[in-house]
């Protein structure tokens, strides 16, 4: 259980009525801070046969799971007022897909992709009631070349939570923490990013404190209407390493200082951990992975990818039953709540931007490589400090055996190591013997389904694939990790015959398909497809029972299979 201190003066929240939670821990001090949605909000479709009408809905939410629009495509406006005056910078943590938001009916800014974040800065807003109204637009287009219809569904919403901040016209805009070991003792880089939002140049003092050291700056300068990024490095003695059996935490707490007056904070969370690949294996803190892992959607028959902090900590607990140790966050960005529980429990995290089965003609869309790299800047900038994240990942199953395909796969790697350079970066490829990518990542990662799209016994296929990269690929002696594995059964379904979609097939595959990957010495891990069957977009369908990716462990509300107690004995429960 954890708690938010509320006061209205000094706040690390404040608001009326019910207290929700942003993080699972307290972000600041002194910058005021609340939450809009965990409130009834007010949502009207904009098309189809219920145009402008009007509904009272908890946010977060997708209108997914308002009984009359379970399968809505369209526009959607949620609107909430909310007394507020000054200067104030709402935080939008997920609209899907795509957003248009408006102050008192003027736009003030506008997103796409579910499942990174944004934010817009009013500056002398009058003080007294306002209207804020969030559109959000789930349909497909040639205007969107992340979300189309796919193996998941896309839904439409204000997804995650929307809060409200009162600023300076300096404040902190982030704190990133690098740690990492020089000669056995622990160091770590500090980078903050001060924001100035004024025609003139500002000056302020700067602190910081982590891990029992006080870092200072004296004046520094932001100019007008920019960003400065002030950083240094420190050694620290008596640390506490991060790892999944003890996962210690430490904070770090930036502090702006203008004229004796602590005017902004920014507090994050960090662990002392260091990931490196050597040869074949991939290292935390010196000591070898082996990865026990499991693909999770943020789905949920009742919440669609709104999933409450309750749902996500269940999945949690469910997750760790079964033995696993990682999570791969398919196909996208996570809600950094989830990302808090993992640091605070030890869950290793393979997070990666937002795509999944993209041909070369989708990657050739006008706006894929501009939308590709946005992802991918808001996902480091926002989660770059969860030391639960070991690897960054990209374009699952896209082209990659192709030369245009090459040439994105090259430039987001490019990318991700210009803004974090301490994980190794990997995508999954489901190309067997046609992958053209793989002296770009420093793991290379495969999606692997023997006895279920075909009948090759599964040993005999691993070896196959992996003797071809040895021998036939830029990849030979790189660590390798069997990204995606599995079979279907739908819940209930059992027969004597144990035909395929039965409970008895997918767990007797299941059984020879961990057996195979865990006992082939050349393999870092595994993860499992998938944690929970989900919800696939109606105009994909794929030939998909139910109109769901059936392969998961448990069903869609969380009822284990027969395959359940397969894996908790495989992953060392059992």
């Amino acid at each position: 259980m954890y708690f938010i201190r509320v006061c209205y003066h000094g706040a690390d929240l404040y608001m009326k009525g019910e207290l929700r939670m942003i993080r699972t821990f307290a972000t600041h001090k002194i910058r005021r801070q609340r939450e809009l949605t965990g409130s009834l909000w007010k949502f009207s479709p904009c098309q189809g046969e219920h145009k402008g009408e009007v509904y009272q809905v908890v946010t977060p939410c997708c209108w997914e799971s308002h009984p009359k629009f379970v399968n809505y495509r369209g526009e959607g406006e949620y609107t909430t007022v909310f007394e507020a005056g000054g200067t104030i910078r709402l935080e939008f943590k997920g609209v899907s897909h795509t957003a248009a938001v408006f102050l008192d009916g003027r736009e003030i800014a506008g997103h796409y992709n579910a499942y990174t974040g944004f934010d817009s800065i009013v500056k002398n807003l009058a003080s007294g009631e306002h209207t804020l109204t969030i559109r959000a637009d789930n349909r497909f287009s040639e205007d969107s070349a992340l979300h189309i219809p796919n193996d998941y569904m896309s839904y439409g919403g204000v997804s995650r939570p929307v809060v409200l901040e009162e600023v300076d016209d300096l404040y902190i805009r982030y704190v990133h923490v690098t740690p990492y070991r020089d000669g056995g003792v622990w160091k770590a880089k500090l980078e903050i990013c001060l924001k100035n939002i004024s025609e003139m140049e500002l000056c302020t003092e700067v602190r910081a404190e982590l891990a029992g050291k006080t870092l200072e700056w004296g004046s520094t300068a932001v100019p007008p209407d920019g960003e400065t990024i002030i950083s240094a490095s420190e050694t620290f003695q008596d640390i506490r390493t991060w790892t999944p059996e003890q996962p210690d935490l430490y904070e770090v707490r930036a502090l702006l200082i203008r004229e004796g007056r602590e005017t902004d904070d920014l507090t994050d969370r960090f662990g002392f951990r260091e990931i490196t690949v050597q040869d074949k294996d991939i290292l935390l803190n010196g000591e070898k992975l082996e990865i026990r892992g499991v693909c999770r959607h943020e789905d949920h028959p009742q919440f669609g990818c709104a999933l409450p902090f309750e749902a996500m900590a269940a999945d949690l607990e469910q997750i760790k039953d079964l033995g696993a140790n990682s999570v791969r966050t398919a196909h996208y960005p996570n809600d950094e709540r989830f990302l808090d529980l993992c640091d605070e429990q030890g869950i290793l995290i393979w997070e990666e931007n937002h795509a999944r089965g993209l041909s070369e003609e989708d990657m050739r869309n006008k706006n894929f490589e501009r939308q590709a790299e946005q992802v991918i800047h808001e996902m480091i900038g926002a989660h770059y400090n969860h030391p639960c994240i070991y690897i960054w990942g990209i374009l699952n199953e896209c082209a990659s055996d192709s030369d245009y395909g090459k040439d994105c796969y090259r430039r987001q790697f490019e990318l991700i190591r210009s803004l974090d350079d301490s994980r190794p970066c990997s995508f999954a490829s489901c190309k067997f013997k046609t992958d053209r990518c793989f002296g770009l990542p420093d793991v290379v990662s495969y999606n692997i389904y023997p006895l279920w799209y075909h009948d090759t016994p599964v040993d005999e296929y691993l070896d196959d694939l992996y003797q071809w990269i040895q021998n036939e690929t830029e990849g030979k002696g790189k660590p390798f990790l069997v990204t995606e594995i599995g079979a279907g059964g739908i819940y209930g379904c059992r027969n004597p015959r144990h035909s395929k979609w039965t409970e008895e097939y997918q767990a007797e595959t299941l059984e020879k398909q961990l057996t195979a990957v865990l006992d082939y010495k050349d393999c870092s891990g595994v993860y499992i497809w998938q944690f929970c069957d989900i919800r696939v977009s109606d105009e994909w369908f794929g030939g998909r029972p139910r109109t769901m990716n059936n392969k998961g462990i448990v069903d869609e509300y969380r009822r284990p299979k027969l395959c359940y107690e397969v894996v908790r004995r495989k992953f060392g429960q059992g």
